[in-house]
């Protein structure tokens, strides 16, 4: 560790500290994105600690060289976007639980209380320990009944991304978001360090347009889709430095569904698996990184470009969410005929998603109560036409500083606009040209 890395560490770790205080206490379901938290070398070689976006990282302390914590499962009140709040499970007043991060060689022993009206275990997943401490309901333990505190106590032997889940009725468990996840830091860094390190959990929900507890027993049609148990517009952007190294860290414990994460503006390398690193020699550029269900991906990426980014998986479905209004499909329908006849019971009938559904979220249509538009948050053109599962990578030059509410400033001439006739006709543009 050369000095400067080592006035860091000195520094920062008695802000990781007071931080890891302070997010001990956060309210669980704080809403708005915070300044971007400044970055934290607090683990061997300079490393930087982790940030969950619209979470928290689990307290910890050290007594005799264990590292304790506590998680209490629970019933919560949550809110999955503005307009859109669900009665769910988790841990410690929040889905996905806190994010559990230690180093390599850690000993630790995690205290685990039920609160649920049914029993319940915890499962390391991904995390090599003694057999007895995998939390396989029936295999490896009892269950934790309600009221009852278990205790776990293994060492991380292995650095990686892993997560956390119940092993008892996880159909259930998981469905109404009881998970979160585990990062181990290497005790010996190897390759270029990061100056950001990211985690975020990406989850799928079936909740009906009104109602509130998400249906653990869909199988196939999920219309609430998130990182860190939050559908955009309620996700919090990823705000990093332009020319900075970036890690960001997925785990996927959607009950049935794959995620191909789509990176606009940049590419990046596939840096490792819940199974371990991926040697540097295997790596090659990317811009889609699919996530399987059961599994974290770790990607590493420098943005030069800066802007407002989107990030987003690119399964279409899972950018969109609630559909509240039973529409069949109206595109190419004659609207004039069609609301003609049905005015005339229903007077203030209009045919709607006969010329596509892009427009739809400016519109302001009203939806059920405790539901949320099927697209649509605040950007600075207009209406950002995405759901679900979408999130912005911000790139600024001075990361610390910048506010993420606020958009990047485009300089003049470098953004699409409306072609002038003179440009188009001196390049040979017919915007009336016919084909077929």
């Amino acid at each position: 560790m050369d000095r400067r890395k080592f006035v860091q560490f000195g520094v920062a770790a008695g802000g990781a500290l007071l931080a890891n205080s302070a997010l001990g206490q956060q309210k669980p379901g704080a809403q708005g994105p915070a300044r971007p938290a400044p970055k934290r070398a607090v683990f061997p070689g300079g490393q930087v600690a982790v940030t969950t976006p619209n979470g928290v990282t689990l307290p910890l302390k050290e007594k005799d060289g264990v590292k304790i914590g506590h998680l209490v499962a629970m019933p919560i009140k949550h809110t999955f976007a503005p307009g859109l709040e669900g009665d769910c499970w988790g841990y410690n007043g929040r889905t996905p639980g806190p994010t559990i991060e230690v180093v390599e060689g850690d000993r630790v022993r995690f205290y685990v209380t039920n609160k649920l009206p049914e029993p319940t275990t915890v499962h390391w997943h991904g995390v090599i320990l003694p057999n007895g401490m995998d939390g396989v309901a029936g295999l490896n333990q009892r269950v934790i009944k309600t009221g009852e505190t278990f205790v776990y106590e293994f060492t991380f032997n292995h650095p990686g991304t892993f997560m956390y889940h119940p092993h008892f009725d996880e159909m259930t468990q998981m469905a109404l978001g009881m998970m979160g996840m585990i990062v181990v830091h290497p005790k010996r860094p190897k390759g270029p360090p990061v100056d950001r390190d990211f985690v975020l959990m990406t989850h799928e929900w079936r909740i009906e347009p009104g109602a509130r507890r998400p249906d653990p027993n869909e199988m196939t049609d999920f219309n609430v889709l998130t990182f860190n148990s939050k559908a955009f517009p309620g996700t919090d952007p990823l705000v990093v430095g332009r020319g900075e190294r970036v890690r960001i860290r997925f785990g996927n414990l959607s009950a049935m569904d794959h995620h191909p994460i789509h990176f606009h503006g940049l590419t990046f390398e596939l840096t490792g698996t819940d199974g371990g690193e991926i040697p540097a020699a295997q790596r090659h550029p990317e811009t889609t990184v699919l996530v399987p269900v059961g599994s974290t991906r770790v990607i590493e990426f420098v943005p030069n470009e800066p802007g407002d980014w989107a990030m987003h998986c690119h399964m279409t479905h899972h950018v969109m969410n609630q559909m509240g209004h039973g529409m069949p499909v109206m595109v190419g329908a004659n609207a004039q005929k069609i609301d003609a006849k049905v005015q005339g019971l229903l007077p203030g009938y209009m045919t709607m998603g006969h010329a596509g559904m892009g427009d739809m979220a400016e519109m302001g249509m009203p939806v059920p109560k405790n539901s949320i538009p099927m697209v649509g948050g605040p950007g600075p053109f207009g209406s950002i036409d995405m759901g679900g599962m979408f999130t912005i990578l911000k790139v600024r030059d001075n990361p610390d500083t910048a506010d993420p509410k606020g958009w990047y400033q485009h300089p003049k001439g470098t953004v699409a606009d409306r072609a002038d006739e003179a440009l188009m006709k001196a390049d040979g543009i017919d915007p009336d040209a016919k084909f077929g």
